[in-house]
């Protein structure tokens, strides 16, 4: 690599990422791991590597030492550095590798969360559910914590049993005036993130052999999850025109389930959002069959706030309203919150403390400031209007690859149909690094599937599809006539 030309993406995170120095060395680890950069292959001159990357030429010495220092390149005196021939015990090596790279394809819901834990995910794993590092912002994350730690001891301490006033106030004040749903502080109980409300919740209104009413396609993780705690699954169709309602009259019928566990807005991984004719239908189902409704908005900073909320339409009647902050703040902040009817509220804070105990009030008290400067609604709007821009950039390069959309675009996901078994193309593109969500995986009762999920803010660099596209041409070919 005597001479390169600036990359049209740069690899770079330049305000509120790690250092430099170390981005820029994970970026050649990670070309050398790919084989782009072969053993032999000489790095750009410090002074080449600077001008390229735009940085300064003691951040390429920084990068270039550490590289040595993992083993990946050396120096030749008065020549360069060079990559390295690979070495028998590659551990090294394997620690820089994309992450995907060292993965089995996702075929079950507990691979897709062990990918979600790999270092650096987003560039190989257009199927995760996350919004990519260089979208977040770490300098708010930061402050609110630096704020929130000078504040009194409250991080030495247990944090209240419902949860740290402060957030469940503001978490009050978002609800009611932004969504429309009415719900006290005291009808609020805080969780580690939306994934453990709904277990919460399911704990605390479920015994095993229930029956549950849930979407399908829907989460992989809660069918998983409602699945090992006994419960029987009865998956209602959902195509991007929402909900079957037929089907979820009949089945509340015959089987008197206790629940129905639904994504009313931006839907996972359809993208539908219920119309409020739909919405009215369903809450008229519950009334009719007993029905507890669990509502799960966690992409509620993606979403329009006027878009229909199933608990502000029934006023928590027969609704639990969960949520999170994961998605919008960082993967890493686990802060998660149920609203409910005040005696269910009281139940789920038992529930939670059986559990749990309480939950960390130092990143509550955080959210809660992020919520109250406005500083969160602000960071919102610009993931949103960056992901309007790469939604369509990803549904033009997911047409001219030969799929099809299988329902309008919206939010963070594409339901996306390929034409071929997607169990064989997440295997083929795994080998390549590439992670992906086939759509067994959004099925109650798993079964092979032409359609997978792809995130839009994963999934709009043209080398994915250029990979894509190979491997389903790959896949024609092997078909039989």
């Amino acid at each position: 690599m005597s001479s390169a030309t600036r990359p049209s993406d740069d690899p770079l995170q330049r305000e509120g990422g790690p250092p430099l120095s170390e981005q820029l060395a994970s970026h050649f680890a990670q070309r050398v791991a790919r084989q782009a950069l072969a053993p032999g292959a000489r790095l750009p001159s410090v002074r080449a590597c600077a001008s390229l990357y735009a940085v300064s030429p003691s951040t390429v010495v920084a990068a270039y030492d550490r590289l040595q220092a993992q083993g990946l390149v050396e120096a030749r005196r008065q020549r360069g550095f060079y990559v390295r021939e690979p070495r028998l015990s590659p551990g090294a090596v394997m620690a820089e590798r994309p992450a995907a790279a060292r993965m089995a394809p996702p075929l079950d819901a507990t691979a897709l969360i062990r990918g979600m834990f790999q270092p650096g995910g987003a560039p190989g794993m257009p199927g995760l559910g996350t919004l990519p590092e260089p979208w977040l912002d770490q300098a708010l994350l930061d402050r609110a914590l630096r704020r929130t730690l000078s504040k009194d001891g409250d991080a030495l301490r247990y944090g209240q049993p419902a949860g740290d006033i402060a957030l469940r106030e503001a978490l009050s004040r978002r609800l009611g005036g932004e969504l429309g749903i009415a719900a006290a502080p005291d009808q609020i109980v805080t969780t580690l993130g939306a994934t453990h409300a709904l277990d919460v919740v399911a704990r605390t209104l479920l015994q095993p052999g229930d029956a549950v009413l849930v979407d399908e396609p829907g989460w992989a993780v809660e069918f998983a999850r409602l699945s090992r705690m006994g419960l029987r699954l009865l998956p209602v169709p959902r195509s991007g025109q929402g909900p079957d309602l037929a089907v979820m009259a009949r089945l509340a019928a015959e089987h008197r389930p206790r629940l129905y566990v639904t994504v009313s807005v931006l839907h996972n991984p359809t993208g539908n959002t219920l119309s409020l004719a739909q919405a009215h239908q369903i809450l008229k189902l519950a009334e009719q069959h007993d029905l507890t409704i669990v509502e799960d908005d966690t992409y509620a900073w993606l979403a329009p706030v006027h878009a229909p909320r199933l608990a502000a339409l029934d006023g928590l009647q027969r609704t639990v309203y969960v949520s999170g902050f994961s998605k919008i703040l960082a993967p890493n902040w686990r802060v998660g919150y149920v609203a409910a009817a005040p005696t269910l509220a009281q139940r789920l804070i038992d529930t939670k403390l059986l559990g749990t105990l309480t939950t960390p009030a130092l990143f509550e008290r955080s959210v809660a400031w992020c919520l109250d400067q406005g500083q969160l609604r602000r960071h919102a709007e610009r993931v949103v209007q960056r992901l309007d821009g790469t939604r369509a950039r990803v549904v033009r390069l997911a047409q001219e690859a030969g799929c099809t959309l299988a329902a309008p675009p919206q939010g963070l996901f594409g339901w996306v149909d390929t034409g071929v078994d997607t169990d064989q193309l997440a295997r083929l593109m795994a080998v390549d690094g590439w992670l992906l969500a086939p759509g067994r995986l959004f099925m109650a009762d798993p079964r092979a599937s032409t359609l997978m999920r792809v995130n839009f803010a994963s999934t709009h660099d043209p080398r994915f599809w250029h990979a894509f596209g190979a491997a389903r041409k790959e896949l024609f070919r092997n078909q039989p006539n």
